[in-house]
């Protein structure tokens, strides 16, 4: 277990000083430097972002990038904004989080049974990163994978997330397929050559909540579908 902790803690260290994409690490320090008004006297991270969960995780969340106003300044995945105000509800109703808010890296949330990641640890312009920028992130996504030697399944967020899990089970597991799998909300897909599912979701931004695209009981569904694939 200790080794274990130090092969953590130095992928995470690596991870935070990484600046091998020049676009990114522009708009990461630009947006920390100029702040949005309501986080004025906030202190952002304006790095990149490591994942976070549970070691022993049996399920890898897999979202895109660090929004730019909450990852990015508070330092933690998918907290301080309005895509962490809406995944943390669930999965701390199915039992996957200690407390359904989210705000801040030291607010005590913990999380059971999961690990949350995301394709791209630098929060990039229009949330779009490239897809050169996608594959640079790509290493650090295998390391944490290799790490959390219990996973059964990632839940993929959103189409990117989706298309990047997929290239890297093929690749491990030499997944062999006529047709790439198609993303869509509630989509399971399984492979013979392959110990890991892959479960497709919408991503919880606001472009998705606020328009129904993604309402709360499509994602309830999700986070209880993983319940029963684990158990």
């Amino acid at each position: 277990m200790i080794k274990n902790n130090k092969l953590w803690d130095a992928l995470d260290s690596e991870i935070t000083v990484c600046r091998t994409c020049s676009r990114l690490v522009e708009w990461r320090e630009k947006v920390a430097r100029e702040k949005r008004r309501a986080f004025n006297g906030d202190t952002y991270w304006g790095k990149p972002v490591p994942g976070f969960g549970d070691h022993n995780a049996q399920i890898l969340v897999l979202g895109l990038a660090p929004g730019a106003h909450g990852s990015n300044r508070t330092g933690r995945m998918f907290t301080g904004d309005a895509s962490g105000g809406f995944l943390f509800p669930s999965l701390f109703k199915e039992g996957f989080a200690t407390k359904a808010e989210c705000t801040s890296a030291n607010d005590g949330l913990q999380l059971k049974k999961i690990f949350i990641t995301a394709v791209c640890r630098c929060a990039p312009p229009a949330n779009k990163p490239t897809r050169i920028e996608q594959i640079n992130c790509r290493g650090y996504l295998l390391r944490e994978l290799t790490l959390l030697e219990h996973v059964k399944g990632i839940i993929a967020l959103g189409g990117i997330a989706f298309n990047n899990a997929f290239d890297i089970l093929r690749n491990l597991y030499e997944i062999q397929v006529t047709r790439r799998p198609k993303f869509g909300h509630g989509e399971l897909y399984t492979w013979p050559t392959s110990p890991i599912w892959l479960l497709a979701s919408y991503h919880p931004s606001r472009q998705n909540t606020q328009t129904g695209r993604l309402t709360k009981e499509m994602f309830s569904m999700i986070w209880s579908r993983a319940n029963r694939l684990i158990n």
